[in-house]
């Protein structure tokens, strides 16, 4: 039954409710926020959802609570916030709303859970700290969403609301910024994986567009590629390929007679007619025509055959 009444505590916010709030407002647009701890709107009914309130935790009686004695955990056993429970029980039907590919909806539904709700349930629960994030504990979104509370001192009756209101356009726009990242990076690793399956054995990996492509490259176990090609707005880009998730560390740099070089200057270090810019971190080159890139990335990879990869890296070039 769709609800007439989205509710939830009054008093001071949390991201939990709020980010709660962004899903269950996107499935249920005319419902309406009620912020109350009254007991006559915190006792589940046919026309409502109550989250993070009331005490109780039944996907039947739509009742979403976790303050309780007794309340629920993950298989893992860490805790669930309000925000988790709604994801757990609403969430896919969000994804699904917010007009993602069905074949998309678990995955995604299973990163934004470990990567964005996780976190938020644990520190609401007081099971992480953001004092983790050290210097940057005060930039969490948890932290960040309660700055928008009003000021201890403020009298106008109607501020909390108001707040929440403001916190809940913002948590919004981060919510579907997440998704939408999270969705675009399975539809480029679909173009990667077929860009991999087209290059075969080849050491450059052109793709028709910028995108992220290290983890396709991960995922498919292209250990043999050291460089990707691809058009931008009015040139092509060379860039190189990290060796892990963290740190700068490439499979292969770019030649270092290039580095810092530009136009005529790379042109002329390269011996490529469209040559037009090299980083000087040699992680990043660019060029006029695709030709040009290509020709740049073909020295390249000779370069770091030749500079030490081993025979390992050799025997796979020659195949």
């Amino acid at each position: 039954m769709i609800p007439d009444f989205l509710v939830t505590h009054s008093g001071g916010f949390h991201a939990d409710e709020l980010l709660s709030s962004v899903i269950l407002t996107r499935l249920f647009p005319q419902a309406r926020i009620i912020r109350s701890r009254a007991p006559e709107w915190i006792t589940p009914g046919a026309d409502r959802i109550i989250y993070d309130v009331g005490g109780q935790y039944d996907a039947a009686e739509r009742i979403f609570d976790h303050h309780q004695r007794g309340a629920p955990l993950r298989e893992n056993g860490q805790p669930y916030s309000s925000f988790g429970l709604i994801w757990k029980h609403y969430g896919r039907d969000y994804l699904a709303a917010l007009g993602l590919s069905e074949a998309h909806i678990e995955a995604v539904h299973t990163s934004f859970d470990t990567g964005f709700v996780l976190p938020v349930d644990l520190v609401d629960n007081g099971a992480l700290s953001p004092s983790v994030a050290g210097q940057l504990a005060g930039l969490t979104l948890p932290a960040l969403l309660e700055t928008l509370k009003p000021v201890f001192d403020e009298t106008d009756p109607k501020a909390e609301d108001r707040g929440f209101e403001n916190a809940l356009s913002i948590a919004r726009s981060f919510v579907e910024a997440r998704i939408g990242q999270i969705a675009a990076k399975l539809r480029a690793e679909a173009l990667v994986h077929q860009a991999i399956e087209d290059t075969g054995h080849g050491r450059i990996l052109e793709l028709p567009m910028g995108m992220p492509f290290r983890p396709a490259i991960v995922k498919a176990g292209a250990d043999h590629l050291l460089f990707v090609v691809h058009p931008r707005d009015k040139d092509w880009c060379l860039t190189g390929i990290r060796r892990a998730d963290e740190g700068f560390e490439l499979r292969a740099d770019l030649p270092a007679a290039w580095a810092g070089l530009t136009n005529d200057d790379l042109e002329a270090a390269c011996g490529v007619k469209g040559a037009s810019f090299c980083h000087n971190g040699r992680f990043i080159a660019a060029a006029k025509t695709r030709e040009a890139a290509l020709a740049m990335a073909d020295l390249a990879v000779n370069e770091a055959i030749s500079g030490g990869l081993g025979q390992t890296a050799a025997t796979e070039l020659a195949r």
